[in-house]
């Protein structure tokens, strides 16, 4: 076994349940190659035996950026493939937040503190040690950000003319998961394809069952198909875990409009 992949728990960690969503539309492909390249991965970052946050940081975009070669995908960003972790380790190419649960693997394999921030419209992954903190940006192949390139990323990105510090919140795992799923769902929608969308969505509200919105959302997707049955049961799931009143209130009509056409 390499440095850095012992005591990894394949069948917990967030960076394999990632591959394990991706294997869900490839039923015919074999897991235990893709499950051993994250296991390379960190054995790489390991080889280099980094020390401090500055080492630690060069040796995530070393491994993950220059000698395995991921980059973000500029020329065809809105490609299908770029959401699917296996095809992003096949091409070495992806979305942000396809590319940070690599780094978030690999940095968390050799014991450091590493998470997705809850930046907007652009994933961003921050690893944090005694010695401080870094954020790095994995679609540019794990190159450091700092405090002026982060407020210009904000006002570009979300129209902010100060940095909001609800950017720089943790992201939980499982909210990385469904960011990366919600991108898929978004094309499958964009293109047309509805059938699929419903799929992600279903998987969606298996991570996060309790997140009404997701339910509301497959409701409408649901009925928008005309599979009446299953919209109803969504919605009033939906309806069920209303945050608020008005929320409530939007769910009851959709809800009541499904019936109706139902019957």
């Amino acid at each position: 076994m390499r440095p850095g992949s012992r005591g990894l728990e394949r069948r917990r960690s967030a960076e394999h349940r990632g591959v394990g969503e991706a294997a869900a539309d490839h039923l015919e492909a074999e897991r235990k190659p893709y499950l051993d390249h994250l296991d390379e991965l960190a054995g790489d970052v390991a080889l280099l035996k980094p020390e401090g946050l500055a080492d630690a940081a060069a040796a995530l975009a070393r491994t993950l950026g220059e000698t395995h070669g991921y980059q973000g995908d500029h020329a065809t960003y809105d490609d299908m493939q770029n959401a699917d972790l296996m095809r992003v380790i096949d091409r070495k190419r992806g979305l942000p937040v396809a590319l940070g649960i690599l780094y978030l693997h690999a940095g968390r394999a050799q014991g450091w503190r590493m998470v997705g921030l809850n930046f907007p419209a652009h994933f961003l992954i921050r690893l944090e040690l005694p010695a401080g903190r870094a954020i790095l940006d994995p679609f540019a192949g794990g190159r450091l950000i700092g405090a002026a390139e982060l407020r210009e990323l904000a006002k570009r990105l979300a129209g902010a003319d100060a940095l909001d510090p609800r950017f720089t919140e943790p992201a939980a795992d499982r909210d990385v998961l469904l960011r990366l799923l919600n991108n898929i769902k978004s094309r499958a929608l964009r293109n047309d394809q509805p059938e699929r969308a419903a799929e992600i969505l279903h998987r969606m509200t298996l991570i996060a069952p309790k997140h009404g919105a997701l339910w509301g959302e497959l409701g409408l997707v649901e009925s928008a198909r005309g599979n009446l049955a299953n919209a109803i049961a969504a919605l009033t799931r939906w309806r069920d875990l209303a945050a608020d009143d008005r929320e409530r209130q939007r769910a009851a009509a959709a809800l009541q409009q499904a019936r109706t056409r139902l019957n």
